[in-house]
């Protein structure tokens, strides 16, 4: 099983490749804001957990989380794989999300890191406020935030996966079709 994460700051590129990886290697795309959501529109009873808290201004849960994706990942037989999105945030998710895969025989195969500089993704970030309308792209003082929680909370996820020799950091500057075939080289690498 082909099993990715594809990791990097917000604006590195990240729903843009996704999407066409999903594409060529036939995975399952699991993008933990759109399981939040289903399961919120949903009124599941994880949904209603977490809105508990999103409502008070304050983080889901770890287990809240990982239990929604457990959730999704065995809604699936025999999948090629998945490729998580925005998921792990946090070294303590990507122990949870290792041992849950441990316990399903199989495990992440490579988490392909999107590197780019922190001005190139300000400029990034403003020019998709900017296009899509997003708020939270438009605020150079939001944008300075999410950047300084992603280098505090969620850069140590990648040493995690270094220390298991599955990082492999992609140069996140170029075109599109660039990145995308420096991905897909790392992942034929592993499969």
């Amino acid at each position: 099983m082909l099993n990715i994460i594809i990791f990097g700051p917000p604006g590195a590129g990240k729903g843009t490749q996704s999407d066409k990886l999903i594409e060529k290697y036939k995975l399952v795309h699991l993008s933990t804001g759109d399981i939040f959501r289903a399961n919120i529109k949903g009124a599941t009873e994880l949904g209603m957990l977490a809105k508990s808290y999103m409502d008070k201004g304050q983080l889901v849960p770890d287990e809240v989380t990982i239990k929604m994706l457990e959730a999704e990942v065995n809604k699936h037989s025999n999948p090629v794989g998945f490729i998580f999105d925005g998921f792990p945030r946090t070294k303590s998710q990507a122990i949870a999300l290792d041992n849950f895969l441990k316990q399903k025989a199989t495990s992440i195969s490579v988490v392909l890191g999107l590197e780019v500089e922190e001005e190139e993704l300000k400029k990034r970030l403003l020019l998709r406020g900017k296009d899509s309308g997003r708020a939270d792209d438009q605020n150079p003082d939001v944008i300075q935030r999410r950047i300084e929680v992603y280098k505090n909370e969620t850069f140590p996820v990648k040493e995690h996966y270094a220390a298991q020799q599955k990082y492999s950091g992609i140069n996140g500057i170029g075109t599109i079709e660039q990145i995308f075939n420096a991905l897909c080289i790392a992942i034929d690498a592993v499969k």
